[in-house]
């Protein structure tokens, strides 16, 4: 416990010293008691790890591997894999910007402080490629409604659905309405993805078999559309459904960007170029722990 308070102090002061936009804790480790304006975010330690650590041991040792240096970085290479991906995500959500993040993760044997630039993360770099073909502000928006979506459903259940971004000439040519165009003859303050006002209804509509098509400034052109593509020779991950597969496919067609949200897991995973760029779970999202 002392070791860790030491440490604690030390990332503390680090991030002080390299003006740090945030501190993110990963693991059980006590933080109270280190007063700082830099928001501090806490990633619980979920029981799966220790459950992938006993796992990814087991086979080590299968292979006559018992070097415990080896079992150490491996996790430690996945806990930094995590809390960059966390560092990401909170970027992407506006709570933390540009910069240096400090990073304290646990491991079982271990206490390590990292320092991550936020301009160096993958997923952020990845993020900026789509940001040339829609507005930074739509993705962040769509991203936000498809957290809220994964995480809360709809009335208490579970909902899949699928936003289409950019190119909206092309992607309606391809598709065509399988109910009612919710949003047909709508003034555009009511169309608008950016206007937050709008995003209760766009989470009820999300209920509604097919995807919305978005222009890359945020005008909502239609609910509930069914995607006309040829899905040969497209490659997704395997169990993933019609959805999934007609917005990947729709982003190999056109210049669009597809954002799904999985009806069975509420995972989040984001398509161009016909394949898929990154991945958010609902559970990679960080807690800011010093709020005032």
């Amino acid at each position: 416990m002392k070791n860790t308070n030491i440490i604690i102090k030390n990332a503390v002061n680090l991030a002080r010293e390299l003006n740090a936009c945030a501190i993110i804790v990963f693991g059980d480790i006590p933080i109270e008691g280190n007063e700082t304006s830099i928001p501090i975010y806490s990633i619980s330690k979920k029981p799966k790890d220790f459950i992938k650590y006993l796992i990814s041991s087991s086979v080590e040792k299968t292979k006559g591997d018992t070097d415990l240096s080896s079992q150490l970085v491996q996790e430690c290479s996945g806990k930094i894999e995590h809390l960059e991906k966390v560092a990401a995500i909170e970027h992407f959500m506006d709570q933390i910007r540009d910069g240096i993040v400090i990073g304290v993760i646990e491991t079982f044997d271990s206490t390590s402080i990292i320092i991550h630039n936020i301009k160096e993360n993958p997923m952020v770099k990845v993020m900026r490629e789509c940001e040339e073909r829609a507005s930074t502000d739509v993705l962040k928006a769509v991203l936000s409604i498809a957290l809220e979506i994964s995480t809360f459903g709809r009335e208490g259940k579970k909902v899949g659905t699928a936003f289409i971004i950019g190119d909206v000439e092309e992607v309606m040519m391809r598709s065509h309405q399988i109910i009612i165009n919710p949003y047909y003859g709508h003034p555009e303050d009511r169309r608008n993805i950016l206007n937050r006002d709008n995003w209760e209804s766009i989470k009820e509509f999300s209920q509604l078999d097919g995807v919305f098509v978005v222009s890359e400034d945020g005008i909502i052109h239609s609910a509930g559309r069914y995607l006309d593509i040829d899905a040969r020779e497209i490659a997704i991950d395997k169990g993933l459904g019609g959805r999934h597969v007609s917005a990947a496919t729709i982003t190999r067609d056109t210049v669009a960007i597809a954002v799904t949200i999985s009806e069975s897991g509420g995972v989040i995973r984001v398509y161009m170029d016909g394949k898929k760029k990154f991945s958010i779970e609902t559970s990679e999202r960080a807690i800011e722990v010093n709020r005032s």
